[in-house]
């Protein structure tokens, strides 16, 4: 397995004990930017070891993407022996290294009194469900933080979830900023950090963030679901002439002045603010009047196809996106040179498509690195790192307690 390659965080060691996707995704984001990042599995890998999407192979697609360019140690730590190697790992020795970062729960998860005694600089940050460690996922904390009755039509209040597990990536980089931060104030200071991020407040704090608890506080009622509808500008989907969908916002005064032009609606929109009495170049005005807006601009989408409005809107600097399938999205990903998306030759799986970090540092990008096998590491880090010699290491492994 390769080495990270140089990066901000080069020469950095965390050590990260979790499954799914906050945890691992923060610990991709520490590699992707130089840090070596060792994730510890117990003996046949955790509980997202063969998680879907899964390669024909019967590989798990989910694993090999949230895990590329870490190393990969198993310990059965949930046995003594296997509990003490855990914790000398995370505590390490070195200016860059006691770095732990878990979803560990229940009485076998490693606490940071236990880290702290060993390594009083120790920086532990851990995530949990809720906090006190109550478990909780993406989809059980997006449903009660409103979202889901947002979404949709809103007929018959019926919730619609959403595949993407927003607030787990928003957790992931949000640990991975903790991590970096702890870093900084270590060398600063001499002193460790104990961090505890929990799911469920930082998606009460992202709705709070956009201000959809005050709305609702001050107004005393919850919003309506809107559709394909942007609140409070313009902005639906639209049909095209062979039976694809648009999406089309207009957030500022020029996009607005740009979608008029180019479906040549001035002088009906004109006619419009005379006799309701609207500014449409004001945004709360554009949201008011939204379907009224959508039904004047309906046939001038249903009338073209989407090659043709793809030349007219890009040629006017309308804010636009055609909706796409995964299948488009993977055509288009490789179709595009400067994609964050390349293949990986990927241990288990053969030719995988991944992504690289997704930022330009120095205006450079890395090629994706492969997830490693499964325990491809345990015995190089256990040598390297604990010092532990082959004999020892053959021992463990003859015991259950690494693989």
């Amino acid at each position: 397995m390769a080495r990270p390659a140089a990066g901000p965080l080069h020469g950095v060691r965390v050590v990260e004990a979790a499954s799914f996707v906050a945890v691992p995704s923060a610990g991709m984001t520490l590699q992707q930017l130089g840090a070596e990042v060792i994730r510890v599995d117990p003996p046949g890998g955790g509980s997202d070891a063969g998680r879907w999407p899964l390669a024909s192979t019967g590989a798990s697609l989910f694993w090999a993407n949230l895990n590329k360019g870490k190393r990969s140690v198993t310990i059965d730590h949930r046995r003594p022996e296997g509990r003490e190697l855990l914790i000398a790992l995370a505590t390490a020795p070195g200016d860059d290294t006691g770095v732990f970062l878990d979803n560990m729960v229940g009485g076998r998860r490693l606490t940071h009194a236990e880290l702290a005694d060993r390594r009083p600089d120790v920086i532990h940050v851990h995530v949990e469900g809720r906090r006190g460690g109550r478990p909780a996922v993406d989809y059980t904390v997006n449903a009660e933080v409103g979202v889901p009755l947002m979404t949709g039509s809103g007929e018959g209040l019926v919730p619609v979830n959403h595949v993407l597990p927003a607030w787990d990536l928003v957790t992931g980089m949000l640990a991975a900023t903790c991590v970096s931060a702890a870093l900084l104030g270590r060398r600063r200071t001499g002193q460790g950090a104990k961090v505890d991020v929990a799911l469920a407040d930082v998606a009460l704090a992202g709705v709070a963030e956009m201000g959809w608890l005050a709305e609702a506080d001050e107004a005393g009622v919850a919003r309506a679901a809107l559709g394909n509808h942007m609140y409070g500008c313009f902005g639906v989907d639209f049909a095209t002439a062979d039976r694809r969908r648009v999406m089309v916002v207009a957030l500022t005064q020029g996009q607005w002045s740009a979608l008029r032009d180019v479906t040549g609606t001035q002088r009906v929109f004109s006619a419009l603010e005379e006799a309701l009495q609207a500014d449409l170049d004001d945004e709360g005005d554009r949201f008011r009047l939204r379907e009224t807006i959508a039904s004047i601009l309906r046939p001038w989408f249903a009338a073209r196809d989407l090659a043709t409005l793809r030349g007219l809107l890009d040629g006017a600097k309308v804010l636009w996106a055609p909706y796409r399938d995964m299948a488009e999205v993977v055509a288009q990903a490789r179709a595009d040179p400067g994609s964050v998306v390349a293949e990986v030759e990927q241990p288990g799986i053969g030719r995988m498509l991944g992504a690289s970090q997704p930022w330009r540092w120095d205006d450079a990008r890395q090629r994706p690195q492969p997830a490693p096998l499964l325990s491809a590491d345990t015995e190089a880090v256990l040598a390297d790192t604990l010092g532990l010699d082959g004999r020892e290491i053959g021992r463990l492994r003859a015991a259950g307690v690494v693989g």
